[in-house]
């Protein structure tokens, strides 16, 4: 096909999701790029423009594109069925690999999607301690459930412990619900969990909030202030797992939740996620062990689908390879030690934030302590310069760069080079 037909069906398929999908979007990313294919660390669009790929699928392609032991796994298993509702032995096998490698986790429950773990995780705390209340912190993402969907990205924040919705259709009732803390504020989520301690069920937390690391001691001080009230620690680790370290956050930071959620990369690029923990907590989710009162309802058509584990234990094999995550953070720190240089050099105002295998700018000058403290970087110039890495050959997201044990050496010296050029015309 020729350049100008492969542009011509790139737009007329723009033109059809314009007419077809609302907004012209999956609601993901916005809708002026479709993607054809990805191998490695790079994807290709329709117009067969090339790219180094920092979205990774927003995660899931930890190990690269097209990963051949993932699709041999998963081209092995759909020849034999693709699903079956009933256990299989593939996702039986993926949950014994998944409590073998992290540490708070006794027992697991397979569900599609990393929005359904966090949903069912707070459910379980609730069926567990008999209390209604999740507190969240401000700017933390757990999905798209009504919970989930407070105070993840208020405009105006006001009380930073009254809850905000970020979607309209939400409930009203939702927000008694629930109780917003400032991320990195152990003082404050110790005062909010005592004043509520008689109604909290749990305590929810990415612990690396999107892009913002844990102070020093906040982690350990967050298990130790629920520790002490009798409340469940909830990880959600849908984007960390496996990610940090083998074993997670939870390993990375050294901090062991009650629950945590787990996504992403556990599927291989599959639709699944997963609730892990505590077995009397996960109790809840068997009638013959808690009774038709404590008993909590989960079914999904999906669940443990035997493709998606297949996929997501070869993926956990790549992962186990010797050297791989000392790979994956040597490649994450020549790219954030590289990018803060080339702000440092011409005197832009821009803070290089993450852990190296997830990271981003904020065009601030101040420190990146909390969600509010994200609100006082450029958006425009962030826009700018993501608009302008683009045009030079890298996708990512609007606030992330993902990297995979995938990116070779002359991804991250193209990387580098499109640093440079977008840098030189940001100024």
């Amino acid at each position: 096909m020729s350049a100008q037909n492969r542009k011509d069906a790139q737009q007329g398929l723009i033109e059809t999701a314009k007419r077809v999908l609302p907004g012209g979007t999956f609601g993901n990313l916005a809708g002026d790029i479709v993607i054809r294919e990805g191998r490695g660390g790079r994807v290709w669009d329709e117009d067969g423009n090339e790219y180094v790929d920092f979205l990774l699928g927003s995660g899931p392609m930890l190990v690269g594109h097209a990963h051949p032991a993932v699709t041999a796994a998963a081209q092995e298993r759909i020849a034999q069925g693709t699903t079956f509702f009933a256990n299989n032995r593939f996702g039986i096998e993926l949950a014994e690999a998944i409590v073998a490698a992290v540490p708070c986790a006794e027992q697991v429950r397979f569900v599609s999607s990393g929005s359904e773990a966090d949903l069912y995780a707070m459910r379980a705390a609730r069926a567990f301690t008999k209390k209604d209340k999740i507190l969240k912190f401000e700017g933390g993402y757990h999905g798209m459930s009504d919970y989930s969907l407070m105070s993840l990205a208020p405009r105006r924040p006001g009380n930073s412990s009254q809850p905000i919705p970020d979607s309209a259709g939400i409930p009203r009732n939702v927000r008694d619900d629930m109780i917003v803390a400032p991320f990195n504020d152990a003082d404050a989520v110790a005062a909010l969990v005592r004043e509520n301690r008689d109604e909290l069920a749990g305590v929810i937390v990415e612990p690396l909030q999107r892009i913002i690391a844990p102070a020093p001691g906040f982690l350990q001080a967050l298990r130790k202030i629920t520790s002490e009230n009798g409340v469940p620690l909830i990880f959600d680790e849908v984007v960390t797992g496996f990610r940090l370290a083998y074993g997670g956050a939870q390993e990375y930071y050294g901090v062991v939740p009650d629950l945590c959620t787990l996504g992403k990369v556990i599927g291989g690029g599959f639709p699944l996620a997963a609730i892990a923990g505590r077995a009397d907590i996960m109790a809840h989710f068997d009638r013959n062990k808690v009774g038709d009162d404590g008993f909590l309802m989960q079914i999904g058509t999906l669940s443990g689908n035997p493709v998606a584990a297949a996929a997501g234990l070869a993926t956990l094999r790549v992962l186990r390879e010797p050297g791989t995550y000392e790979r994956l953070f040597a490649t994450g720190r020549e790219l954030m030690g590289t990018l803060r240089d080339l702000l440092k050099r011409p005197g832009v105002a821009a803070q290089v934030t993450g852990e190296a295998p997830l990271f981003d700018i904020v065009f601030t000058d101040e420190p990146i302590r909390n969600y509010r403290s994200t609100l006082r970087g450029d958006a425009d110039k962030m826009r700018r310069f993501n608009a302008l890495l683009r045009e030079r050959g890298i996708l990512k997201g609007e606030s992330k760069y993902y990297v995979s044990v995938a990116h070779t050496d002359d991804d991250v010296r193209h990387t580098v080079g499109a640093w440079e050029s977008a840098i030189a015309l940001l100024r």
